[in-house]
């Protein structure tokens, strides 16, 4: 910066015009919270941005959800869960959900499983 200058300050509201309308907060309860859909999905179908709408939720106070609670594998309940284990094994199982085995026993072990768990690690050890 040269000698005797200041450096310019940003005003408020000199930035990037908006791109869409803001979503209302009956639509993103709808679909976000109700359908599940992802911020950059209700971008796409509002055509509006995808930080728009994470403005939006955060205006209306809808919490975020974190990636970490996304899993496909929470949907499905655990009885089910331990059925299909026991038929179709883990690696079969795990094949048609589309996932790796360690993360099916990665699963298992965090919802308390301590049954499927037992059997997993007799059969892993008879491999």
């Amino acid at each position: 910066m040269k000698k005797g200058k200041t450096p310019q300050t940003r005003r408020a509201g000199t930035g990037r015009p908006p791109s869409g309308k803001a979503p209302s907060k009956k639509n993103l309860l709808r679909l976000y919270v109700e359908e599940g859909k992802s911020i950059r999905g209700i971008g796409e179908s509002l055509n509006c941005s995808k930080d728009m709408v994470a403005r939006a939720l955060k205006a209306h106070g809808i919490e975020t959800r974190s990636n970490a609670s996304r899993s496909r594998l929470r949907t499905i309940e655990l009885s089910v869960l331990k059925e299909s284990v026991r038929d179709k094994g883990i690696r079969g199982y795990a094949k048609e959900l589309g996932i790796t085995e360690g993360a099916l026993r990665h699963h298992l072990k965090v919802r308390k499983s301590p049954h499927i768990m037992r059997n997993l690690c007799r059969i892993t050890t008879l491999m």
